[in-house]
């Protein structure tokens, strides 16, 4: 069945599903469709009866709860438009968004209620609480009007990034999120049966339109964690569950594999051995995978990776392992997905082929490379940036395809691979294209490194690291005894794991790609809301290096 709307999506659910459970809260309440449907009605009497109707902007700030997607209905099917923020932006990011937005009412759970300022507060028609859908504050008493949303109406606004004077907010309508449900379903479809974990904020519209959306609209069962999918918090939730999907980042299953999975085999001289072969490595990853299953519940058909590049090593493991998983490429702009693959199309590093209905280029390609950048038409395309007409004019070609920054290669057959993102490319000296995501990858691959940032200073690569202590400690007894005994000599053991890391990187990169000093950054380094790396807070290109003034 084709949606042109959210409202005809929410109508179909809440009718043809009406008793089956729409929305669990792990060791909680469960939510059936036709309850549902009550809880939205509920939530608009009380925005209209607050003068808050059609066109009118409502943000929505929550953690993850039956309620946020309550929420998320009542505004949209309403002909109001949504301002979902994620949880993690800061109180003044938060006011800044809010108030560019527009928003006249705001639904918010407990914790970040808190955030808010008292004048945002003030600012806002109805404050509603998520969590029992009860009203915090009301300013105003004067009835609105709802009306049904038609496929171009605005939906959501979508704001990206909070820092700056000018705030990112995606335009998307009805039918840029409603064409999901059909341009995905060949690639995976969901059903009856299916039943969810949810562990990524709700306000991330991969999480949002494929982890509550296109399963609301088949009639499946999500469940959602009431804390972070910490490693205490995710393995009982997953005994419990026992979904057959997930929605997740890399960052996920590549803690799984490099904090886990590697280890055992690098922890005694003969695995070490049989792992450094290939055929005994897909043994290896084969037995490891099983247990792997198990782990998630034994019943998993689709975890599906998207929202940032996976880590190849990683990927490697679950393809040989033979567990479910699939890959997504997209963004907030695309509402997201416009390519992907699953089971028997995955090809290790690739995206996959673009989806039915959308279309995919490259523009100004290098002719050495064959690489240049991912240009897309879509159904599923943003209206523009809100309230920020230049910065939408620089993301469309002249012929209305959209810019999405990525580079990358596409095969014969359409298989794509991305590169990198154009902004964090490095020339090298004699003109090379350099992409600090690639020796990322291998630089986290090394069993001591846990995440990296590579940048240029004074025409040179570096490499900023925060190295796993665990794995230090564990490998290393005298590095544990000298960080306890010795500042001076652990600091000695230091500089040798670094130049251990250096010669490991630059034995596996090419001429032009090699590092010539690994940098120790203390602690994990800043991310933004959607779990990237703030990339522009260490890049060095343009400050003095160490020891300069």
């Amino acid at each position: 069945m084709t949606f042109n709307t959210l409202y005809e999506i929410v109508k179909h659910s809440v009718e043809k599903f009406s008793k089956r459970i729409a929305f669990s809260m792990i060791g909680g309440e469960d939510v059936t469709y036709e309850e549902v449907g009550e809880r939205i009605e509920k939530v608009q009497e009380m925005l209209l009866d607050a003068g808050v109707g059609a066109g009118d902007k409502v943000a929505i700030l929550s953690s993850s709860m039956p309620n946020w997607g309550v929420s998320y209905f009542a505004v949209t099917t309403a002909g109001m438009i949504a301002v979902p923020i994620l949880p993690d932006f800061t109180g003044e990011e938060l006011d800044l968004i809010i108030e560019h937005s527009e928003a006249k009412a705001i639904l918010v759970s407990d914790k970040l209620y808190t955030k808010l300022s008292k004048s945002t507060v003030e600012r806002m028609n109805i404050v509603i609480r998520t969590k029992g859908l009860n009203i915090i504050s009301q300013s105003v008493e004067q009835r609105a009007e709802k009306q049904i949303p038609q496929a171009d109406d605005l939906a959501v606004i979508i704001y990206t990034s909070g820092t700056t004077s000018k705030p990112k907010g995606v335009m998307l309508t009805h039918y840029n999120i409603a064409a999901q449900t059909t341009i995905v379903s060949p690639l995976f479809d969901y059903n009856e049966n299916d039943v969810l974990l949810s562990i990524l904020p709700l306000a991330h519209t991969y999480e949002c339109t494929l982890g509550m959306i296109y399963p609301f609209a088949r009639g499946a069962r999500i469940h959602y964690l009431d804390r972070p999918p910490t490693a205490s918090a995710l393995m009982p939730a997953l005994a419990a569950v026992r979904p057959t999907v997930i929605a997740s980042v890399p960052l996920i299953m590549e803690k799984i594999y490099r904090g886990k999975v590697l280890p055992t085999f690098e922890k005694r001289a003969i695995t070490r051995k049989l792992y450094s072969w290939r055929w005994s490595q897909k043994l290896l990853h084969k037995v490891a995978g099983k247990q792997l299953k198990k782990l998630f519940g034994g019943r998993m058909r689709l975890f599906a990776i998207g929202g940032a590049k996976f880590d190849s090593a990683a990927e490697q493991f679950l393809f040989d392992a033979g567990f479910p998983y699939g890959i997504g490429y997209g963004l907030t702009e695309t509402a997201p997905l416009i390519a992907g693959s699953v089971g028997n199309m995955l090809r290790v590093g690739s995206t996959g082929p673009s989806l039915p209905a959308v279309k995919i280029r490259l523009d100004d390609v290098n002719p050495e490379t064959g690489q240049g950048e991912i240009v897309t038409l879509t159904p599923c395309c943003m209206r523009g940036y809100y309230k920020n007409e230049e910065a939408t004019k620089a993301v469309f070609t002249e012929d209305g395809w959209f810019r999405t920054g990525d580079l990358g290669a596409i095969t014969e057959d359409g298989w794509i691979y991305i590169k990198g993102r154009l902004k964090n490319m490095i020339v090298g000296p004699s003109g090379e294209n350099i992409y600090p995501e690639d020796i990322e990858e291998v630089l986290n691959s090394n069993r001591f490194v846990a995440e990296s940032v590579v940048t240029e200073e004074d025409g040179k690569l570096i490499a900023l690291v925060h190295f796993d202590t665990s794995a230090l400690e564990e490998a290393y007894d005298e590095f544990k005894h000298k960080v306890a005994v010795n500042k001076e000599q652990a600091s000695l053991k230091m500089e040798e794991i670094k130049r251990e890391v250096l010669e490991y990187v630059n034995s596996k990169v090419n001429r032009f790609s090699k590092i010539s000093k690994v940098v120790d950054n203390e602690g994990e380094f800043e991310k933004t809301p959607t779990k990237k790396i703030r990339r522009f807070i260490y890049d060095r290109s343009n400050k003095p290096s160490e020891g300069k003034k």
